[in-house]
């Protein structure tokens, strides 16, 4: 069985854990994949939510949180292992959330929600690898092309999410229907045939991962025997001892029947997967009141937006579920119960 590869470092198992937002996944959860055998992702999405000058100087306090998360999970994962962030496009502070990153010299950047256009900008002259996160083999080319022709940049790697993810996603909300979903499947073959022809013109490797749905490790075995270089996770790893999030936000996905899965409309603009709820329910049918902007999306008007993503997702992060959002992926009716990253890993790693 092979890692996968990151500058110099290499991951034991093919495994990458999703960035979760908001503080679902950070240095505890983060650090120990890494630890494990994975690679760990810290979602920067509002990371400064815990600090105490949040509500007053949310970028401040996000900067601040970056550093302090990296280090812990360093702390629990050792210098040798890889340890990367997501971060979304959509946010207003992109560039600056980017720069702090690379400062604390993270291995690894995944970024989606939006197309990363300039993500090579930032990085030059430093040892931090970058991915984007596609949806489709059109938005690959694209971003590939497009790297390449101003930046003189090849991808470190590639994130195709198809449309069984959790969160916020790459599609048209049409295209979630069953009778028009795209299968990750059959976008993996084309990605990973138009990658091999990348790879062969300019000499390097560049890793394809698999995201949306994936759930034990035959689902693994499959996604590499298409050819990906590894998977990326997260509904798995919310039901473990150390995801940050709070015990009711586990116990929200445990508690999950299919019939609780639903596509909502976020302030973000886009379609995202999350478990129904009270909150859910009422922000359908009334506009919650919103005392405070966070300036966290560049899509959201406070005017006409339906709720404040952040604060909705801080109340569910902290266990406030009925006030709050819990967003998941498909299979979340599954999760039985929480286990240590320790025997996930074996579990998905078995038999690979």
């Amino acid at each position: 069985m092979k890692g996968i590869r990151i500058g110099d470092k290499q991951s034991k198992y093919p495994i990458i854990q999703g960035g979760m937002g908001v503080g679902v996944s950070l240095h505890k959860l983060a650090g120990t994949v890494s630890k494990e055998g994975g690679i760990g992702i810290i979602s920067t999405a509002d990371i400064g939510y815990q600090e105490e000058d949040f509500n007053t100087n949310p970028i401040k306090a996000n900067l601040r949180a970056i550093g302090k998360e990296i280090k812990l999970a360093r702390d629990i994962a050792g210098e040798d292992k890889i340890l990367g962030v997501n971060i979304m496009v959509a946010m207003k502070e992109y560039a600056t959330i980017v720069k702090e990153c690379v400062k604390q010299k993270i291995d690894l950047i995944i970024s989606g929600a939006g197309i990363p256009k300039d993500l090579p900008e930032f990085i030059k002259g430093t040892k931090t690898k970058i991915a984007p996160i596609v949806s489709s083999l059109r938005c690959c080319k694209l971003i590939v092309k497009h790297w390449i022709n101003k930046y003189d940049y090849i991808p470190d790697m590639i994130i195709i999410e198809g449309p069984e993810a959790g969160g916020h996603l790459g599609f048209k909300k049409e295209e979630l229907d069953e009778e028009n979903k795209p299968k990750l499947e059959d976008i993996t073959v084309e990605v990973v045939e138009y990658i091999k022809e990348i790879e062969n013109e300019t000499g390097k490797e560049i890793p394809v991962i698999s995201a949306g749905g994936i759930w034990d490790n035959k689902d693994i075995k499959k996604y590499l025997n298409l050819g990906a270089s590894g998977v990326q996770m997260a509904t798995r790893f919310v039901a473990t001892k150390e995801c940050d999030a709070d015990e009711k936000f586990k116990k929200a996905y445990i508690d999950a029947n299919k019939e609780d899965i639903r596509i909502i409309k976020s302030p973000v603009g886009m379609p995202g997967r999350a478990i129904y709820n009270e909150f859910i329910k009422k922000t359908e049918n009334e506009k919650c009141y919103i005392d405070k902007c966070y300036n966290c999306i560049k899509t959201c008007n406070i005017a006409n937006t339906p709720y404040c993503i952040t604060k909705a997702l801080i109340n569910a992060v902290k266990g406030n579920i009925n006030k709050g959002l819990v967003f998941c992926g498909s299979n979340v009716e599954k999760v039985k119960e929480i286990i240590s990253v320790h025997d996930l890993m074996n579990e998905l790693a078995c038999e690979i």
